[in-house]
């Protein structure tokens, strides 16, 4: 995988987001390739395409092997929707997806005996399943980032009934979260990489320390 890489759910299946990480000279960011890939908005174009996908363009995934539950199976989708407008000198994107059904034939909650979902990408080297195993190690990594804001850094309780002060409060602490993950990143050890901001606080910003008088000085 290259250097930079940008992996989404479907909020971030955006025309101006995905041009501005396509662009390599982009304004107002890193330059240089940045490799993405991203939960696909499921148009009624795009679920025909996968529909008519033969059973031989499906593979299944290995990480899946051993789940009792469901299987699922990747295929490259030739799919170019109406809306796609192409800038020039922005790489091409790729369109993949993943079938997903109930290994003892069961059906769904909704009913449904197979869901299908989608990612567009420009990652062209890897095959599907890699693709999609990739893309779906983000699955709840916003939801501890936002477990931490909230029950770690006082995000939850907000401190009053006005609106301002309030988005003051939660912009410190999302200000907190991202300063502690620089730290964690660029001037700690590997090993607190994954230390939340408990582990942090009694670990190095609470170090106890003693008050001693030597060649009078006081340290």
């Amino acid at each position: 995988m290259k250097a930079l890489s940008y992996r989404g759910d479907s909020a971030c299946h955006e025309h101006g987001l995905i041009h501005w990480l396509g662009d390599e000279g982009r304004e107002g960011g890193p330059q240089g390739y940045i490799g993405v890939a991203i939960s696909a908005r499921m148009s009624e174009a795009l679920h025909a395409a996968i529909l008519a996908l033969p059973e031989a363009a499906w593979q299944g995934e290995k990480k899946d092997a051993e789940d009792a539950e469901v299987r699922r199976d990747d295929a490259e989708v030739p799919f170019v929707p109406s809306e796609r407008t192409e800038q020039k000198d922005l790489q091409p994107l790729r369109d993949a997806a993943v079938r997903v059904r109930k290994r003892q034939g069961e059906l769904f909650g909704d009913g449904s005996a197979v869901k299908h979902f989608a990612v567009v990408s420009n990652i062209w080297e890897w095959s599907p399943v890699k693709l999609m195993e990739w893309h779906r190690e983000k699955v709840d990594t916003i939801e501890k980032v936002n477990d931490v804001i909230k029950n770690e850094l006082g995000a939850g309780v907000l401190p009053c009934g006005r609106f301002g002060a309030n988005a003051a409060w939660l912009r410190l602490a999302i200000l907190t979260h991202n300063v502690l993950t620089a730290l964690k990143r660029l001037a700690l050890p590997a090993e607190l990489l994954a230390a939340r901001p408990k582990r942090l606080r009694f670990l190095i910003f609470n170090t106890p320390g003693r008050v001693i008088h030597h060649a009078r000085r006081v340290l």
